[in-house]
């Protein structure tokens, strides 16, 4: 199965200079939790999720109005093509630990959004032989490698006083 099978397609989208206020709204009337940010000419460069939002709104202390997007992404841009096999997809997810990949063309202009909700809509159980399109156990191993943590490890502190 292709992504262009799965995806959806006409993704509402922001610009870097969309306030979180308008990426919030657009996100409510939309019901979304992810915008990709694209340029004047359509090419992605970045994504804002709802989180991310949230999580400016606490740090910044400021009026979302006040803020605009290109201050909140990292300019990481986790992406595939509409050719790509959801498999392969699905590696992306893991590897980068996101949900949710821009679909762009080979310019990187903007054809859509591949959620794991997308996938999960489209994915059937295999009963004991090999089915086409998406395996469940696929996403679960994909969602548990999204929602590990990542614990460094620290030198362990003593207990007892001056020890």
């Amino acid at each position: 199965m292709k992504v262009k099978e799965v995806m959806t397609l006409n993704a509402k989208a922001c610009t870097p200079t969309t306030s979180l206020a308008e990426a919030a709204g657009f996100m409510w009337e939309n019901d979304c939790g992810v915008l990709p940010v694209v340029t004047g000419g359509g090419k992605v460069v970045g994504i804002i999720t709802d989180r991310d939002i949230c999580m400016s709104a606490f740090i910044n202390n400021r009026n979302l109005s006040n803020i605009a997007v290109e201050d909140v992404i990292s300019g990481k841009v986790y992406s595939t093509g509409p050719e790509v096999d959801i498999a392969k997809a699905l590696e992306t997810m893991r590897e980068r630990k996101v949900r949710r990949l821009a679909v762009v063309d080979a310019e990187g202009g903007l054809e859509g959004i591949l959620s794991l909700n997308d996938i999960v809509l489209k994915a059937r159980e295999a009963k004991g032989k090999q089915v086409p399109g998406v395996a469940y156990k696929d996403i679960v191993d994909t969602f548990k490698a999204i929602c590990s943590h990542n614990i460094q490890s620290q030198p362990a502190k003593s207990t007892v006083a001056g020890v």
